[in-house]
């Protein structure tokens, strides 16, 4: 990759739905810059959502060779609901502290604005039904030879009064309770519908990402300001909030302190490993990844959690037997947990610059745990579970259906 180069942009200031420019001094790594340090990629620039050729006049961009990445909405195949992503800067994360740390190069992306929200979720949830109707019809069949292109639907949720005691879900709340696992499916059926690969960041991404160019612990440098960026304990009213109502952080990304922990793809560890002290690596091969279903890494707190713990550094690893102690069925849902505090976990996807092969995105979307891909198989072996394709045809596959 090439140089790094200064340059100015202007960060998101203001409630969702609202933007100000105003310039912002930040420091990433040992660099001064400005409130987005531009990573010039040796990717050129083509003509895809997210990228232009001309500078922006406006509001933050990323410049790469040929162009730039600028923020991009669009509605997902098949379904009225959109999605927002912003570019993220590359750069040098620091992971760990003392001597324990090491350096992390990160290439730029863009990353969901938001967390997931029921509303996206929910419309991934109905291919539970409509994969169903393609069985029985025997079209769009999963074959040995197509499985690259299958996910496993998540079933319904079981009781949605154990997660809200009013009986339902507020669309524009994020999705809590969804395993590592389904959030990774989500992932590989966004990619799937509209061509373009995205999963959940890494540790390192994810701390990159919240940060927004600060030096931490929050990125934002008025401690005594969180309540203005940050849904916790003390300002929720032991309600969970919709996503986007406070303040951004300077990359224009709401909810990365507080709203809900956030699911990244490593395992969760308390320190760092001592082989990596001192060393620097790329992104993909600071991804501590689990052989385990158990523990995992979730960041960034939630609105039940103390302030303290909605640090970037911040981080929870899951319980399966605690956070699936209610869970009365054998096997037990690889999509769903059950108890608290899962349910005030959640998840947010990113989309890299660099596409890899389809074969690559594997690691980033299938169960790893040989526990897990057991019950997968069990589940739908036992009839409650089902998988089927996703491929930028679905949408037309579950219209043809509908009509019938």
């Amino acid at each position: 990759m090439a140089g790094i180069r200064e340059r100015w942009c202007e960060p998101f200031v203001g409630r969702l739905g609202e933007f100000s420019p105003m310039p912002l001094n930040v420091k990433i790594g040992a660099i001064a810059c400005a409130a987005s340090l531009l990573l010039v990629s040796s990717i050129a620039a083509e003509e895809t959502q997210g990228i232009v050729k001309s500078k922006p006049a406006a509001g933050p961009y990323v410049e790469i060779d040929g162009g730039f990445m600028v923020p991009y909405e669009f509605t997902i195949p098949g379904t009225p609901t959109k999605l927002a992503m912003v570019p993220i800067p590359g750069g040098t994360h620091v992971m760990g502290t003392g001597d324990a740390a090491y350096n992390v190069v990160i290439e730029p992306f863009w990353m969901a604005q938001t967390e997931t929200t029921w509303a996206q979720y929910q419309e991934y949830m109905k291919l539970h039904n409509q994969f169903r109707q393609f069985n029985a019809t025997g079209i769009r069949r999963v074959t040995a030879e197509n499985k690259i292109d299958a996910v496993t639907a998540p079933t319904p949720i079981y009781e949605i009064s154990a997660i809200y005691e009013e009986g339902k879900v507020d669309p524009q709340q994020a999705v809590v309770t969804v395993t590592q696992y389904a959030a990774m499916q989500f992932s590989k059926w966004l990619s799937g519908v509209t061509g373009r690969q995205y999963r959940l960041p890494s540790e390192a991404e994810w701390e990159h990402a919240a940060l927004g160019g600060t030096a931490g612990p929050y990125s934002f440098a008025d401690v005594d300001k969180i309540g203005d960026y940050a849904w916790f304990a003390s300002k929720t009213g032991d309600v969970q909030p919709r996503v986007g109502q406070k303040l951004p952080n300077p990359f224009g990304l709401y909810d990365m302190h507080g709203g809900v922990w956030e699911w990244v793809l490593d395992a969760y560890r308390e320190t760092p490993p001592e082989a990596w002290a001192g060393k620097t690596l790329t992104a993909d091969e600071a991804i501590q990844w689990s052989a385990e279903p158990y523990p995992l890494c979730t960041k960034g707190g939630s609105w039940n959690d103390a302030a303290d713990d909605c640090k970037v550094t911040a981080k929870l690893g899951s319980n399966d037997l605690d956070w699936k102690d209610q869970e009365a069925n054998i096997p037990q849902s690889p999509c769903w947990f059950t108890s608290y505090p899962a349910h005030c976990v959640g998840f947010r996807v990113m989309c890299p610059l660099r596409t890899v092969p389809k074969a690559d995105m594997a690691k980033y979307w299938e169960a790893r745990s040989e526990d897990l891909k057991q019950d997968v198989y069990d589940q739908i072996r036992g009839g409650r579970g089902v998988e089927g394709l996703v491929d930028e045809t679905l949408p037309d596959a579950i219209e043809r259906t509908k009509q019938k």
